[in-house]
């Protein structure tokens, strides 16, 4: 495809007060006008001939097969000409998917025929990806006229659950871990689980004391325990309408499935059995236990097809029917959002059962978005119509998390960039106490 460039326009738009001068003046010579018009279209269709033809551009395209979302990925695009008729730079454009966003482009400088550049693409949403369309476009010598060159090329993005907290946080924790003595010793010290007989040391329990061993060899022995194993761990995923709202530019259900991955990680290294359960409207998804840090990839996939719905969630059908699936004491740690006192009603309510007999962890994201409401400083009677409107959606929500603790559920309220941490912490204690 050829069109005029810009500078082509403006310098047939030039020699229009000139025509319209001889019009006026000498309409003996208005052909000149039309002159100078069609002269200006020669130059542009000799710089079209003399710039390289579409179709002598060789084209590739270069991006991963595969990232997690929130994160950034290069798309690679490389460009040939033959050496003798290459233009300076080729000016490219992505036309991408929804799940994708172009974050940031620059213009292809050719050397020797050759060149390359990388756009920078950020996943916003779960699921297949892909280029839909490349545009690339350049001028010839006398920057008259642009030929354009478009590509849909097949390249595809499978968007997954973002693992980064998993690589980086969840080594963190377990070098914490360490030196606290949870991992690297076998968690000696505390527990329930009898683990060895050791020498008594000052800073030891004295109920730990084994007098009748003690007696037997002559010296002070202490009972040393471990954490129990094998505890069952279900993490709840709300994918309802509300879960699917934006947070610091991620959908709450991806924040959420990204903590819940970092903390079966550490769950499953620490030899605890895990499951997940995803609902909005009705139950989505629901995995059996499974038990190792192989298990691992098979948790992730199962998180990944838990997709966006609008539909509202209903906790009723959704908490009886998981309450139906445990056939013993789990921690089971939900995940969730409301933004009206019914539907916290109805989540209140249909937690009893699961209340009764497990142990239950309710999570939610800070709603950064009316905090910032309730803390900017107002400039007019709107402002203040809203920052009152915040302040009262604000206590409903503090009103129903006390509610939660007063009915024996434990609550952990974080920011998105802090839920997997606090969430591994809580979880690390509780083992620590024998309160799974």
């Amino acid at each position: 495809m050829i069109y005029p460039s810009g500078r082509a326009i403006l310098l047939a738009a030039a020699g229009a007060p000139v025509a319209l001068l001889l019009a006026v003046l000498l309409p003996s010579l208005w052909y000149l006008g039309v002159g100078w018009t069609l002269f200006v279209a020669g130059l542009m269709v000799a710089d079209a001939l003399l710039a390289p033809r579409a179709g002598t551009a060789k084209i590739r395209v270069e991006v991963p097969g595969h990232i997690g979302v929130g994160a950034a990925l290069p798309a690679t695009i490389h460009v040939a000409f033959p050496a003798d008729r290459a233009p300076a730079t080729v000016e490219v454009a992505l036309a991408v998917s929804p799940l994708l966003e172009v974050a940031a482009s620059a213009p292809l400088t050719i050397a020797d025929g050759m060149g390359a550049v990388s756009i920078e693409l950020v996943a916003v949403r779960r699921g297949t990806a892909m280029i839909e369309q490349i545009w690339l476009r350049w001028r010839g010598t006398l920057g008259l006229a642009w030929t354009q060159r478009t590509l849909a090329p097949s390249s595809r993005i499978i968007v997954t659950p973002d693992i980064r907290p998993v690589q980086q946080t969840a080594a963190a924790l377990f070098q914490r871990s360490t030196m606290q003595g949870l991992l690297a010793q076998r968690h000696r010290g505390d527990g329930a689980e009898f683990e060895a007989l050791a020498d008594f040391r000052p800073g030891m329990d004295k109920r730990s004391i084994d007098w009748k061993q003690s007696a037997r060899h002559r010296r002070l022995l202490a009972k040393e325990y471990r954490p129990e194993r094998n505890n069952n761990i279900v993490f709840a995923l709300d994918a309802g309408r509300t879960m699917c709202e934006p947070v610091a530019g991620l959908p709450r259900i991806d924040r959420a499935v990204s903590a819940a991955l970092v903390s079966a990680y550490v769950a499953l290294k620490l030899g605890d059995r895990v499951s997940l359960f995803g609902f909005d409207a009705r139950p989505r998804l629901a995995s059996g236990a499974v038990a190792g840090t192989r298990s691992f990839g098979a948790l992730q996939r199962l998180a990944a097809s838990l997709d966006y719905t609008t539909n509202e969630t209903n906790y009723t059908l959704a908490l009886t029917t998981l309450d139906g699936h445990l056939d013993r004491r789990s921690m089971v740690v939900l995940f969730t959002e409301f933004t009206d006192a019914t539907s916290a009603e109805l989540m209140i309510r249909a937690l009893g059962g699961l209340i009764e007999r497990h142990l239950v962890i309710f999570v939610m994201l800070n709603d950064a978005e009316l905090e910032d409401v309730v803390a900017a400083e107002p400039q007019d009677a709107a402002d203040v119509a809203r920052a009152v409107t915040a302040a009262d959606l604000l206590r409903e929500r503090r009103l129903v998390m006390s509610r939660l603790v007063h009915a024996g559920v434990h609550v952990i309220e974080a920011r998105h960039d802090r839920v997997a941490v606090r969430l591994v912490d809580y979880y690390l204690e509780l083992k620590r106490r024998n309160q799974l």
